[in-house]
Order: C-alpha cells, then structure tokens, then sequence
C-alpha cells in the first residue's frame, strides 16, 4: 500500500519582543513627515508591525540625522549594545561615500568594529544594503556604495547578521520614491523598506510586490524638471554644501529619536 508522504508542521511564526535601531536620517525617519512635523520612518513602522505581535514589545531608535560611521560608533553602538535586544538594525556609513576624500578603509574598519560590538549582544543582527536612486547626481558616488555594500555582505556572512537589499530592489531606484532634497525617502518608499525588512525577518509578506517596478508615466517636462533642478539647489543642494565646508552637520545638538528601550505603540499604516 503506497503511503502518502506527510507534509511538515509549518514554520512557527517569529517572535521579537524588542528591536533597537541604529543609524543616519534614513533609520531616524526622513522625510516620512508627519502632522505635528516630526518623522516617522520605516523603523517606526516596522516596531508597530512587531508590536502588534508581541505583547510588551520595546523599541529604541538611536538614529540621528547627518551621523557619521564614526560617530554612529561612538555615540550609538554601546549604548545599543548594552540593551540586549532581540533585534538590532545598523544602517550606517552611506554618508560617509558622500563626503570627498572620504577614506573607504577607515569606514571598512569603523563598520566592521560596530558588527563585532552589536552582533553578540542581540538575537539576530540586520544590517542593509541602502537604497539608491537613479540620476546623475549620485553616479560618481556609486563605486564607493558598491564597495561599502560589499563590506556589509562579508560582514554579515561572517557574524550571522541578515542582509536586507534595499539597493536591488528596483522600486526603491524610482525618483517618484524620493523626496524633493533627492537623499531621503518619501513615506512610500519607507513603507516598502519596513516590508522588506520585515519579510527579512521571517514574518509573513504583506506586500509581496514592494520591490517591484512602479507602473511607467511619460517623463516630465523639460522645463519642469529644469524648475525642480533649480528648486533642489537652492533649497537642499545649496545647504548641504554649506555644512560640508564649514564642518557642520544637520544633526549637531539633537538628540537621538527614541533614546530608551520602552513599550512601544505606533504607527500602523
């Protein structure tokens, strides 16, 4: 009598009841603005997909916009050490490829340093490969990601940390993804950063399609993109210039976003 194979138990659901953020502006939320003129972001909105799983979920963000790998190091890496979270995500170093001169060794080291840190104090490490955008402005920096990115997979293979490809994923390379300054996400494109996150993670999609090509529209016009190019130099272009030659950042004096493990209820959607 022919016996029918029986199937295996299904895959139990993950179970996180914390999660620490560690990063830039994109793990600190910008520009998914919200009402009363704070960010929110993708790590805001995954802690509230965790959250709703997990009863007494905590949540930290240590993120600050315009950090440095050094100073992400410095200021961030220890104080998330020391909270022995389920999870921890470290997005950190893309500021540094934007900066010249900068010294691809030294970021290489000051990553690899905050892994070997971060990594034994959690249940599961997750760092990323960030998002790029499409346009000239960022192809001279492109090499620079790339090796950085390269880094972040040898690392995470050596230390068991989970990579999430952000910079892979076509829907994220689409303009119509990014804010007007043309260096952080809209609110769209962190939703689909949390659900690329999350499905990393091992919980089950709810977006399936988050990565995937956004439907094709004619191109702006000629003089629209010409008004958008002038209104981007002047109102983002133009700063960031500016601190970068007086040895300013846009996060000098702010604290870190959420900076205490603490029961957390959040955005949903």
């Amino acid at each position: 009598m022919q016996t029918i194979p029986v199937p295996p138990p299904p895959a139990p659901h993950p179970s996180h009841t914390s999660l620490v953020a560690v990063g830039d502006s994109f793990t600190e939320g910008m520009s998914d603005l919200l009402p009363d003129g704070s960010y929110r972001g993708w790590a805001d909105l995954l802690a509230a997909r965790m959250a709703a799983r997990s009863p007494g979920f905590r949540y930290a963000n240590l993120a600050v916009r315009g950090k440095l790998i050094g100073q992400i190091v410095d200021e961030q890496v220890d104080v998330a050490a020391g909270m022995n979270a389920d999870v921890v995500t470290l997005v950190g170093g893309l500021n540094d490829t934007l900066r010249p001169g900068c010294d691809m060794g030294r970021v290489r080291g000051l990553l690899t340093e905050a892994v070997e840190r971060l990594a034994p104090s959690c249940k599961q490490l997750v760092l990323m490969r960030s998002p790029g955008r499409r346009g000239p402005v960022l192809e001279r920096f492109r090499p620079r990601m790339e090796e950085l990115y390269a880094c972040v997979d040898a690392l995470a293979e050596r230390h068991g940390a989970l990579v999430v490809d952000l910079y892979g994923a076509p829907s994220l390379a689409d303009p119509r993804m990014w804010h007007a300054d043309r260096l952080h996400l809209t609110a769209d494109g962190h939703r689909r950063v949390a659900e690329a996150v999350w499905q990393r993670l091992g919980y089950a999609a709810e977006d399936t399609e988050w990565h995937v090509p956004l439907p094709a529209e004619a191109p702006p016009g000629w003089v629209t993109r010409r008004t958008a190019d002038v209104r981007f130099a002047r109102q983002h272009l133009l700063p960031w210039i500016g601190r970068r030659l007086t040895g300013r950042s846009s996060g000098d004096g702010r604290p870190a976003k959420r900076p205490e493990l603490l029961p957390y209820e959040g955005p949903t959607a």
